[in-house]
């Protein structure tokens, strides 16, 4: 069915592009249409330019029966827009005729409790502009009442490349120093300070002078949204260091692929010492915002956006939420052990001086929070701060005459094994969080059993257990049992786990915190808890797509 009044919803407006404006146009009549290919006939969402599975490139819309099974659900209770009230449903749905077409959507015309991973719905079309037809989907009344079938998760591991040589490139560098400015909530002070409090930090515990600092790299260059103090300009402009090489940009292995990318730099000779750097100001840039201090621009939602914002799935998490729903699903509640984490990350931050949030919760005070986006409460997600961290990469021939003990890099894992997508990939764990973790372990001959301390990336609880469960630390559906309420991830236990506290508590230094938290664990010099005689760490970055791991020794 489809309404023929354009309605204003509160939602932001999609932006269509060349590509996708047939799309939004085409429940104009009421049908459901998505890319299909002509030559093979394989369906995909959003419409591309090369058929994935033949290569070909006759695609056009076509019709589809509207019909799909919700593969990923989430309740949605926080007010992120000002005219598009809570509670709503989001939902991932596969579509009937090929499962592996998906399309994030929201659920209406019934209850938001009546929604669940398994149940059958149709297409309703909403007329939000002259020109655009959201895809909305309801209970389909035809069901049986029964769970419908769910896609089967795909063989990613068949797609690992095998290393390209045995000399590897991470046996050239070294971490040699790190550096963080002051953290905290609404610092209000000016982005680039932090940025440059934490680089001359940095070069000074390697020891070295800015005139020996040769590169420059940062995630993710220049960005809106508190999330960056403009990248490798700016500080240029500041430090004068002259580099021979600079990286800036989004397009990475997670934000610490910035990092990797320096390792690469050094390695092949470019430069002797790369200054990483990460800065956020989230926390001030919002309150600019609520005072009115700030323009917030706001505008029709594009690039990635574009199939998430006019439905409401306005934060990641929403969208990890609905990842987290269908891991619940297969393998059973998992609440508990979500709960674990956010506990026993704050327990971890509550000995750091440098953490944000160091009081002490209990589980009940986890489960009693209030709610954000089911399966998430206020505990499930991290704290956005202002703060800046600064990371220097060697040559590994320079480490031994520095004043600090280096930590050496084993491996990396960076390959694409999954869909790169939040929606048509992987539905049972965090989007890329499976793949670089397969790649990390091929360029190595350690195990996940040599690794005394993990460093995960835990912008929501679920990113840290699908970490865990993705480098192999226990089988998929096992994290409720291997972490054990808390025991054994905490600093004594199986696998101490973000020992600082993480993002959950210590705050949302968006990956490099982890990274220089473990060189900190392995020096042996820690702000807070430490973990006894470390030699290897694991650190991961990235809380969605695309991602990348690392792992670290001490020699």
């Amino acid at each position: 069915m489809s309404r023929s009044t354009v309605v204003d919803t509160g939602r932001p407006l999609p932006q269509p592009t060349l590509a996708t404006a047939g799309f939004w146009a085409s429940g104009a009549d009421g049908v459901l249409r998505v890319s299909q290919c002509g030559d093979c006939s394989k369906r995909m969402h959003p419409t591309t330019v090369l058929c994935p599975d033949c290569g070909g490139r006759d695609l056009s819309l076509q019709p589809v029966s509207g019909r799909a099974v919700v593969v990923g659900v989430t309740i949605n209770v926080q007010q992120w827009l000002p005219n598009l009230p809570p509670p709503y449903v989001i939902a991932i749905v596969a579509l009937e005729e090929d499962p592996s077409v998906r399309l994030t959507t929201n659920i209406v015309g019934c209850e938001p409790t009546d929604v669940s991973v398994g149940t059958e719905v149709r297409v309703v079309f909403e007329q939000v502009d002259p020109e655009i037809w959201l895809p909305l989907f309801e209970p389909d009344p035809d069901a049986d009442g029964t769970a419908g079938p769910l896609p089967e998760p795909e063989n990613y591991r068949s797609r690992l490349r095998p290393p390209v040589s045995s000399k590897k490139f991470e046996d050239r560098v070294a971490i040699t120093g790190v550096g963080q400015s002051r953290l905290g909530r609404r610092l209000m002070v000016d982005p680039l300070t932090l940025t440059v409090d934490a680089c001359l930090q940095a070069i000074a515990d390697t020891g070295l002078s800015v005139e020996d600092i040769d590169g420059l790299s940062t995630y993710p260059g220049v960005a809106v949204g508190g999330m960056t103090e403009g990248g490798i300009m700016p500080v240029e402009q500041s430090l004068r260091i002259r580099p021979t090489w600079v990286n800036g940009g989004g397009d990475l292995p997670g934000q610490n692929g910035s990092i990797i990318a320096a390792m690469l730099a050094v390695a092949s000779g470019l430069c002797r010492h790369v200054l990483c750097f990460r800065t956020v100001w989230e926390s001030s840039h919002a309150e600019l915002m609520r005072s009115g201090r700030w323009d917030t621009g706001v505008g029709r939602a594009a690039g990635m956006l574009e199939f998430r914002h006019p439905f409401g799935a306005i934060s990641a998490a929403n969208w990890i939420a609905c990842q987290a729903s269908h891991y619940f699903h297969r393998y059973g509640d998992a609440k508990d052990a979500l709960g674990a984490i956010a506990v026993n990350t704050r327990a971890n931050a509550s000995a750091n001086p440098e953490a944000v949030y160091r009081d002490p919760f209990s589980m009940d005070d986890y489960l009693n929070a209030r709610i954000v986006s089911t399966p998430f409460g206020l505990y499930d997600c991290d704290v956005p701060i202002d703060g800046a961290v600064a990371v220097i990469v060697s040559a590994v021939e320079t480490a031994d005459d520095l004043p600090h003990k280096p930590v050496f890099v084993e491996a990396v894992g960076t390959q694409m094994l999954e869909n790169l997508s939040w929606d048509q990939g992987t539905l049972t764990h965090l989007p890329q969080s499976l793949g670089p973790a397969a790649h990390l372990w091929s360029r190595t001959e350690l195990r996940p059993e040599d690794v005394d301390v993990a460093l995960l990336y835990d912008g929501f609880t679920f990113n840290a257990l699908s970490w865990l469960e993705g480098l192999g630390f226990c089988e998929f559906g096992a994290a409720r049992d291997f972490i054990d309420g808390g025991r054994g991830i905490a600093v004594d236990g199986q696998l101490p786990v973000n020992p600082h506290g993480g993002q959950l508590s210590a705050g949302r230094t968006h990956g490099y915190g982890f990274f220089r938290e473990a060189v900190l664990q392995l020096r042996g010099q820690a702000p807070g808890l430490q973990v006894a005689d470390p030699h290897v760490a694991v650190v991961t970055a990235g809380g969605g797509v695309p991602s990348g791991a690392v792992l670290l020794r001490t020699a």
